[in-house]
């Protein structure tokens, strides 16, 4: 039985094929064997490589950008901290809830087209945010929530395009560019605010659709043709849930999405809120709040995040000549070392404002350097079909269990514990409930270090996966899909 043939009964944004595909279909008798694994030129892989780091870029300016202007946010609306969590709560809710369904989608679809559409959908909600009027807060819950849409499209779906290009050392470079990016995008979110990220949005969705392509999945690894077949989406998560290094290293991620969840949203208030309890700095008036700790904030995220995550690409490529475990110990000694860190910063806040601002720098350092080497766990551990489908579960998990609630729960237990409405105790309730964050960084490095246990199984196994005789895959049928025995097609 022949698979070829099949693919012409969809419409392009439904085809599972890529678009280096058609491509291939034309140029094959002329440079057949000088064409690229993936169906892309080396040049237009590496400008998609910079678009892709460009959204990422600006996902996270938006994402940050109300936790830069939080103290505002509060006195223009009239709201307390419970409140204020909810605006990150509802953003990564969605996220994580829609996540799976892009997930499934990027391994099935072109992911260039679903992410062009999730991309158009957050610019034109993120506009319309900046017009909600002070009596309707809700109104901004709501679109926060909708913002999750677009990056719920793009974080699933950019990391495996970026596996489909490069391979080994190259595509740990690119994706440390890739996730240079969070800690960049979030510290200029604290900075420009949301005023610029609508516009550079809609370029955004130009650059997906006229410079990024679609490579072929896992050609560029030289997978053999029946290891590309897509299984079920059940099949796929029996898979994902019996890989031990992906289900460990996730649970890992969680504790720092938690921790960064935290300290994205209330490390900004809480500067100012000790700088008010001290006496350095006036309380909010009506009009208009402090925005220097925002400023400072914001480029101690870039510089510490930026420093982490190329200082954790490098320790661990040097590891890697010792021990097939160094992905997984870079990542839990980054934990473990920022726990202390981010201790001492919340202790010195009312004593030392340097004190603070240099602990925070060391644990956002450690705390950043988790952030690619995760990504290229999860990119080795699982074959290349069921990649976005993994970003997706990743996500969901990390999320719901992380920074969905990290920023209302602190948020909670800062109200619960405040005894009074004091600026000694808007101050002191804030730094009782941020002191979690050093216990779950402890907590997450514990995960990696059992990740490390099972790493190089779970490597190998990925790598020298075939599927079984009897394995349901799926396989287009007039431009649907139906399930059908691995004996059938395997001829």
């Amino acid at each position: 039985m022949s698979l070829a043939g099949h693919t012409s009964d969809s419409a392009p944004l439904f085809s599972s094929d890529s678009e280096a595909d058609g491509l291939e279909e034309h140029s094959r008798p002329t440079n057949e064997q000088e064409a690229p694994a993936s169906g892309v030129s080396a040049l237009r892989a590496l400008l998609t490589v910079l678009v892709l780091c460009y959204i990422n870029l600006l996902n996270y300016m938006d994402r940050f950008t109300v936790a830069g202007v939080l103290p505002e946010i509060e006195n223009f609306f009239g709201i307390d901290d419970g409140k204020s969590g909810l605006l990150q709560t509802v953003f990564i809710c969605s996220y994580m809830f829609l996540a799976p369904c892009f997930g499934y989608l990027g391994d099935r679809y072109n992911r260039k087209y679903i992410m062009s559409v999730g991309i158009l959908f957050w610019a034109l909600v993120t506009l319309a945010s900046s017009f909600t009027p002070k009596e309707h807060f809700w109104v901004l819950l709501l679109t926060r929530g909708l913002v999750g849409v677009g990056e719920a499209s793009y974080s699933t779906i950019a990391p495996t395009i970026i596996a489909d290009l490069y391979v080994k050392d190259r595509r740990t470079n690119m994706l440390s560019c890739f996730y240079f990016a969070i800690p960049v995008g979030s510290g200029l979110g604290y900075i420009v605010g949301s005023q610029v990220t609508p516009g550079l949005g809609l370029v955004a969705v130009l650059l997906l659709l006229f410079v990024v392509q679609e490579p072929k999945r896992g050609a560029v690894e030289a997978r053999a043709e029946e290891q590309l077949h897509r299984t079920s989406w059940l099949t796929d998560m029996r898979a994902l849930s019996r890989n031990l290094s992906f289900v460990l290293s996730t649970f890992g991620f969680t504790a720092v999405a938690f921790v960064t969840g935290s300290l994205a949203l209330w490390a900004p208030t809480f500067l100012f809120r000790a700088a008010v309890f001290t006496g350095e700095k006036a309380p909010c008036s009506e009009t208009h709040c402090s925005s220097s700790d925002s400023l400072n904030f914001g480029i101690i995220t870039c510089v510490s995040g930026v420093l982490g995550v190329a200082s954790g690409v490098a320790v661990s490529r040097r590891l890697r000549t010792k021990t097939a475990r160094a992905d997984p110990l870079v990542c839990a000694a980054g934990l473990l070392l920022s726990a202390p860190f981010l201790y001492l910063a919340i202790v010195f806040a009312e004593s030392s404002t340097i004190a603070t601002y240099v602990f925070i720098f060391l644990g956002e350092t450690f705390l950043s350097m988790n952030w690619a080497i995760v990504a290229d766990i999860l990119l080795y551990v699982v074959v290349p079909t069921r990649r976005a489908t993994a970003e997706a579960v990743q996500i969901v998990l990390s999320h719901l269990l992380g920074d969905a609630g990290s920023p209302y729960l602190i948020g909670v237990v800062s109200d619960y514990m405040r005894k009074t409405d004091s600026f000694l105790w808007q101050f002191r309730s804030l730094q009782l409930s941020l002191l979690l964050c050093s216990f779950v960084a402890v907590v997450g490095g514990a995960f990696f270090l059992a990740t490390a246990l099972f790493i190089e199984k779970d490597r190998n196994r990925a790598e020298n996966y075939a599927p079984t005789e009897d394995e349901p895959i799926v396989v287009p049928k007039s431009g649907r899909s139906t399930r059908v025995p691995v004996s059938s097609v395997l001829i």
